[in-house]
């Protein structure tokens, strides 16, 4: 018998609602990222032609706009299926609420940052710092839709945006709002960076599956560890 299908196990973790949500936040958030930073940095394209023949910059805005209404729409669906999704989708994984969520939390903060070796079962869905993260995460992503709908209700007629043009005077401007907005952009690029390279190395050390995951939804886990849980 092979020695790893004796020692492992298949478990289903991310249903493909999660999966769905995940790759096209990932879209999402690569395409705002590059279109904000040339909102907010305009470049030239041509020198020769007026600027009626440049529309360049609106399809640049109509893009960023487009993909800040999908982003919006799709968090809230992944919002929803916090509360009707299986237990790794749902939202109890994303507060450390338990003692052994806070111990989790310390094993992989050891792990990640100083390099040792996992001493304790880690949980098969996200990890508890993961998870908190994640949480925190989803908190900026509120901001970005709050400030960015914010900035657009005063372009646009639509209902959506409108929802938000409260935001503008309580953060004391349009200008003070492009900023924050702005600011927060870069938590995205942090962010991306750091996570693509803990999902490759949890890959490594945990040898679960992590990354091929988030494609076909299975990971892999020890049968002892499962019996722990």
């Amino acid at each position: 018998m092979n020695k790893s299908t004796a020692v492992y196990q298949r478990v289903y973790v991310w249903e493909f609602p999660v999966r769905l949500y995940h790759w096209v936040n990932g879209i999402c958030v690569a395409v705002l990222i590059v279109t904000g930073f040339l909102i907010g940095n305009p470049i030239t394209i041509s020198y020769s032609n007026e600027a009626y023949q440049q529309y360049w910059f609106g399809t640049v805005r109509f893009i960023h706009f487009v993909a800040a209404f999908i982003f919006f729409f799709n968090f809230l669906v992944r919002i929803y299926w916090g509360f009707v999704g299986n237990v790794y989708a749902r939202w109890r994984n994303f507060l450390p609420f338990t003692g052994k969520q806070i111990r989790e939390m310390k094993e992989i903060i050891k792990v990640d940052i100083l390099q040792t070796d996992i001493k304790g079962r880690i949980s098969i869905g996200h990890n508890a710092l993961a998870g908190f993260i994640y949480f925190l995460s989803f908190l900026v992503f509120l901001f970005q839709a709050f400030t960015g709908f914010a900035l657009y209700s005063s372009m646009s007629s639509s209902y959506l945006p409108k929802l938000f043009s409260w935001v503008i005077p309580l953060m004391g401007g349009d200008f003070a709002v492009r900023q924050w907005h702005h600011v927060f952009m870069w938590f995205f690029v942090v962010f991306a960076i750091i996570h693509i390279y803990l999902v490759f190395y949890h890959d490594y050390i945990e040898g679960r599956g992590t990354t091929s995951s988030m494609i076909g939804g299975w990971k892999f886990e020890r049968k002892s560890d499962s019996k722990k849980s």
